[in-house]
Parts: structure tokens; sequence; C-alpha cells
């Protein structure tokens, strides 16, 4: 099975939109369809460019889709969660045990509370969910209430994970407006998954950059 026929899959959509509502009761930022999607393609673009088998491209966008439908349980150990409703899904669509275990494992492992390298479908998967910063993860239109994420994500402008052609880098780039949101405010919130992304990027053998407003961080 592919990741496109996943993403049309009714059961899993629907996991996914009550996951995002859990999360838009609490308060949190968008973790609907183009979060997941983004995640997924950009996961894969990771390990596509670094050469990895087609297969495993494949596994890490499925991993993608499903990263976060734990949060329809609860926001606390949603990476358990959703490994685990993960495993009942792709059991029942008949997924050979090694795809269904090293699907789960990279799921099991995206939080940077928990959360482990622990393989490169992990690893791809926590640089792709950790650099979706982006003004339109914003769902509340009223600026005077923001709180310091709703700031964070509406100052970035620009986002972009790229890895160089020698294959030795992978380096986030983020334009940010220092008039809605400072530098500070970003690794406030932030710092923890930069630090997992650093780990998660040595696990391919690269090394993580972090660069905002065009100067290096990280």
């Amino acid at each position: 099975m592919t990741y496109q026929e996943i993403r049309k899959n009714e059961e899993i959509n629907t996991y996914i939109d009550l996951a995002d509502q859990t999360l838009s009761a609490l308060g949190f930022t968008e973790h609907s369809f183009a979060h997941v999607t983004l995640v997924a393609e950009k996961a894969g673009y990771i390990l596509s460019t670094l050469g990895y088998p087609e297969r495993d491209v494949e596994l890490v966008k499925i991993a993608g889709y499903l990263h976060d439908i734990g949060n329809l349980v609860n926001r606390v150990e949603h990476s358990q969660s959703g490994a685990i409703m993960a495993f009942r899904i792709l059991d029942h669509l008949k997924f050979p045990p090694d795809e269904i275990g090293r699907i789960i494992a990279a799921i099991g492992n995206h939080d940077e509370g928990t959360g482990v390298p622990v393989s490169a479908l992990a690893a791809a998967l926590i640089l792709a969910d950790k650099s979706d910063v982006r003004r339109t993860r914003v769902r509340n239109q009223d600026p005077s209430t923001f709180d310091i994420h709703d700031r964070v994500n509406y100052s970035v402008t620009r986002s972009e994970l790229k890895i160089n052609e020698a294959h030795t880098l992978i380096k986030l780039k983020l334009s940010v407006d220092t008039h809605l949101s400072s530098v500070m405010d970003y690794f406030e919130i932030f710092l923890q998954r930069m630090i997992l992304c650093r780990k998660a990027a040595e696990k391919l053998g690269l090394e993580f950059k972090l660069m905002i407003n065009e100067q290096q961080l990280i």
C-alpha cells in the first residue's frame, strides 16, 4: 500500500480531523491535513535526497501522515498513543509486520519530550515535524490575545528545510518578523526541539544548522 492510498483512507482522515479538533479545543496551533501532509512530504524529501530505498521513502511519508493521530486520545504522550493507533490501522490494512514496526517506532519517537531518533525513519520524521513553523498554523485571529506559540508561528514569514548538495548538512532557514516576536521567543519554546533535530541529523550522517534572518544560531 502506498502513501497516496493512505491519504485517501476515510478512517485515517477522520482520526486526523478529530485529533486536530481536540487540539483546537485546547488552544494549540493547526495540526490538521496541512501539517501532516507537509511533514510527510518533507520527511520523504529527506530520505529520497539521501538516497534511501523508494520503499523507505514511502514508509516515512506514511509515518508523517499518521504521526499526530494520537492527539485524539490526549496531547500528553500523543506520540505513543499515535503509535498504538497506527499499529491497529496498519495491521488492519495488512501491512507486513516489519513495515508496521518501522512506522510505529518513528511515530512513537517523534515528540521532543520522550523521542529519540532510533532509525532513519524516526530521524527524518523528527526533522520534518519540528521544522513546520509558519504563520498559517495560527488559528487565533486576534493578535492582541496571542500566546507565545501564536506569536512565534505568526512571526515566521518564510521557512525552508534544505539538504546541501554534498549531503553533509541540513539547514532550517527562517525569516522572522522581529516586530512580532523576538528570536529569544523562538528559543524559549523550541530549544528542546532544535536539540532533538541536531540528534536526528546526526543519525542521518548530517550536521544540523538553524539560521534565522540569515544569522546562524545553531
